[in-house]
């Protein structure tokens, strides 16, 4: 009964965690000096004359709504520290500019600005010490998977083994949202088994993964990471279990169900298959396709494609399968296949391609398509062996188990072994529980390797204390220990240790556990050196793990990760293609890392000139003479303005339309809340939707465009209040179309991008739009972009009590110019991020 022995063990570790508590300090800013022009008898009489008549009692008896969300006249200035909340609420909107509402009467700019460094001012001053206990801190599947990488050299699909992260606060690495359940821990014990037998390279039995090309795949150009020269296909990293032999099957885009053949009816293609960028077969198309029988070069000949249910047959055994079959070692290989291409003489169909080419996949008259790669299917491993040099074999064994078994006698190998096997488990240890391991902890886990030795050999003992590591809870959780002289106290604020500021250094800005640099460091209790700690945060965001930040931290606050779930309609946009949606994610990304590398403001991310395209991407956005797959950076000129920016970026409008449309009120919002740092509340629950597209086939009866659809569409008292903020917003960036396409037209009308926005400044079209955010709300994105940065790298949500640090955070990284080091290097400087709170 080895397996249940063992799975009982790692579980009772697991399950241990439930008694971990760990909590976060956070703390306030030192104020800045109040403005002289203001005193809180003035603020007073400026709420009165300009607020008092939507938000006061008196408006509230009257049954108005913006009275019964916010009343003002029972605050008292003089005291802000008794409604600090509400103060709060009120110079969030003061300082994005959206009270009062753009009808009505305002102070001028001045005194404006007067009234909301005053209020700021006096919410700063007063401001105690904030110090909830965040609760416990478990990995995420990113950082779960990153530590596996880090320890074993093993890249892991996380998916595959853990069930998805709760996000809350824009974020998955909120450490209130990352909790535990049972299916989890049964998760993590079954996970931790699997992973020990991959990273030791076990014999396991044959098994087939399928890679599918998405939906809305186009195969007509170089896939970037196989060769030149070549069109289309599939590159994947594969982790191959066991050395043997696999088996790699292709297999096409099926036409239709009636007449299952190949997409394509390109004749005399030919398929090569990669390994690790070296070439394991090339052979002519097999994938079906609608050719009659043809003669190629070279004096080959393809015959004619089947037809009838023979098709899908063809492709799995019967008649002549494209599939290669070679042997492998243990480990994660590319693999790749991909077509020579022959696509540079351009087609002789009269009617216009769309960029999708696989819009219908069923016979389209008038169109000839290349064929394209449906599945890669790899198979095995067959007559498999135990790994002898992978990797993660060679990372784990820091010590040679074939050595010691050279010993005379068994008495001696027995030491030889215990010894070496000790050296691996401490080494484990220290690197997946991110501090040096402590004599009991590796202690503990020898038992568990003696346990394997026993039942086996070195080898499954060093598999079951890997095993047993993966599931403690020091390596799945974030655990911090609070120094003697705090533990007896509950609600003691304490410095944590060198080597817990590393770890919260390295997830915040790698996503991974620190490396042996960083925590070498820590050991030495030299982290808390102020100087020490600024070189190391350099180091790490100049490192190749910073583009974490881009791809986790960046791909949540501006959804690139939701493209991944963008599907427009094709009947509309037949040019959106998967290509097109990885090339606008791989663009922000690339802009973002930008900043973060060259440490620009983090301001330029709404003007930046420049931008990261690749041929796919340039002809979307018509930028002549640019080729191939490769991204390169381009400076973008007076014709290109409309692209400066987030604003003008494919990714930011296409994930903010809807599939058939485009969305001014969902860009609005995302402005509002990433921007302007307000979400406007929920609608409410009985709101109709627009009124569907018109069907009528002749196309005699009129669309009307979206604006005119959202002017009638905001009917609702209690609607046109937000919608008067948000709508403006949008109907400034109606020319991109919901794939962000230029266009003048909608639905045959000129499109009006005028605009009156919320601080009754008049902009049209999306260039001065984003010209009036520069000039007058740089700061304020400067604040969001901190807040967000601040519940990223602390985990867990920002309250009204962290505004006067993110206040005093920001001041000071104006003061260098809003650069990204400035911005991390204050964040980490903070007491929330260094210090913590004994929990009860």
């Amino acid at each position: 009964m080895r397996v249940s022995t063992r799975v009982l063990l790692l579980l009772a570790g697991l399950v241990s965690a439930s008694g971990i508590f760990v909590a976060v300090l956070r703390a306030s800013q030192a104020p800045s000096a109040a403005p002289q022009s203001i005193t809180a008898a003035r603020e007073q009489q400026l709420f009165q004359q300009f607020c008092y008549g939507c938000h006061s009692e008196r408006a509230k008896a009257a049954g108005l709504d913006s009275a019964k969300k916010l009343t003002l006249d029972t605050l008292d200035t003089a005291n802000v520290h008794r409604d600090a909340k509400t103060w709060e609420l009120v110079a969030r909107k003061l300082r994005a500019g959206m009270m009062p509402p753009a009808e009505l009467r305002r102070p001028d700019p001045a005194t404006y600005q007067a009234m909301v460094d005053w209020l700021e001012s006096e919410l700063d001053r007063d401001a105690p010490p904030y110090t909830p206990a965040p609760g416990l801190h478990r990995l995420n599947r990113t950082e779960y998977a990153n530590s596996i990488q880090d320890l074993l050299d093993l890249p892991i699909d996380p998916a595959k083994y853990l069930p998805s992260d709760d996000s809350t606060s824009g974020f998955d690495n909120i450490a209130g949202a990352l909790g535990i359940s049972s299916t989890l821990v049964e998760a993590y014990v079954t996970a931790a088994q699997k992973i020990s037998r991959l990273a030791l390279g076990e014999p396991e039995d044959p098994t087939l993964v399928v890679y599918r090309a998405r939906e809305d795949t186009s195969q007509d150009y170089q896939v970037e990471g196989l060769p030149f020269g070549t069109r289309g296909g599939l590159l994947v990293e594969h982790l191959f279990p066991s050395d043997g032999d696999y088996a790699v099957t292709v297999t096409p885009i099926f036409g239709d169900n009636m007449t299952p053949i190949g997409f394509g009816s390109v004749p005399c293609e030919q398929i090569e298959f990669l390994l690790d960028d070296q070439r394991l077969a090339l052979m002519d198309w097999n994938g079906g396709g609608r050719a009659p029988r043809t003669e190629c070069p070279g004096g080959r000949v393809q015959e004619a494609a089947r037809t009838g249910q023979d098709g899908p047959e063809a492709f799995f055994g019967k008649g002549a399968p494209m599939r290669v079959r070679t042997h492998v070692t243990a480990g994660a290989h590319m693999v790749g296949v991909t077509f020579l291409a022959t696509q540079y003489a351009p087609l002789l169909d009269l009617d216009r391609h769309f960029k999708r080419s696989t819009i219908q996949t069923g016979p389209t008259p008038g169109y000839t398509f290349f064929p394209h790669v449906g599945t890669m299917r790899i198979e095995g491993p067959f007559s498999a062996t135990h790994a002898t040099s992978s990797p993660s074999r060679q990372k784990l064994f820091i010590c040679n188990p074939a050595e010691v078994r050279l010993k005379a006698d068994a008495t001696g190998r027995a030491v030889a072994e215990d010894a070496c096997a000790r050296r691996i488990v401490q080494n484990l240890a220290t690197h997946a529980y991110r501090r040096p391991a402590a004599a009991p902890d590796v202690d503990a886990l020898m038992e568990f390797y003696r346990l394997g030795r026993k039942e086996k050999d070195f080898e499954l003992g060093i598999e079951t204390a890997l095993a047993r590591v993966l599931t403690s809870p020091q390596f799945i959780y974030r655990i911090e220990e609070p120094p003697a002289s705090a533990k007896a106290t509950a609600g003691q604020t304490y410095r944590i240790s060198d080597i817990d500021l590393a770890s919260r250094l390295s997830f915040f800005l790698w996503s991974s556990p620190p490396d042996d640099a960083l925590l070498k460091i820590a050991a030495e209790g030299r982290l808390k050196d102020q100087a020490v700690l600024e070189q190391q945060v350099k180091r790490m965001l100049a490192h190749p793990k910073a583009k974490a930040l881009s791809v986790n931290f960046a791909g949540q606050w501006l959804n690139l990760r939701g493209l991944d779930s963008v599907a427009p309609v094709s009947a509309l946009y037949p040019d959106f293609d998967d290509p097109l949606r990885q090339a606008m994610r791989t663009e922000v990304e690339m802009l973002f890392d930008t900043v973060v590398r060259e440490d620009r403001p983090v301001t330029e991310l709404l003007t930046a000139d420049y931008t990261f395209v690749n041929e796919r991407l340039a002809a979307h956005y018509g930028m002549p003479n640019i080729y191939g797959s490769q991204f390169r950076r381009i400076t973008l000129g007076p014709d290109m303005d409309i692209r400066r920016g987030l604003l003008g970026k494919g990714a930011f409008l296409t994930t903010t339309s809807k599939p058939d449309r485009t969305s001014p009120v969902t860009r609005g919002k995302w402005i509002m809340t990433n921007i302007f740092g307000m979400s406007p509340p929920d609608p409410p629950p009985d709101v109709p939707p627009l009124p569907a597209r018109a069907t009528d086939a002749r196309g005699s009866v009129h669309e009307p465009t979206m604006r005119e659809k959202m002017l009638e569409h905001r009917v609702r008292a209690d609607c046109i209040q937000c919608h008067r903020m948000m709508d403006p917003i949008g109907f400034a960036l109606e020319n991109f179309d919901a794939i962000g396409l230029w266009r003048t037209r909608d639905e045959g009308t000129p499109i009006d991008p005028a605009a009156q926005l919320f601080d009754n400044t008049m902009v049209s079209g999306p260039v001065e739009l984003r010209q009036w955010i520069a000039t007058h709300y740089t700061g304020q994105f400067a604040r969001v972009s901190i807040e967000k940065l601040m519940t990223y790298a602390l985990g867990r949500g920002l309250e009204y009590q962290d505004m006067p640090l993110v206040r005093g955070i920001a001041r000071d990284a104006a003061q260098q110019d809003n650069r990204f080091s400035a911005i991390v290097l204050a964040i980490v400087r903070s007491a929330p991020f260094q210090t913590n709170t004994k929990g009860s």
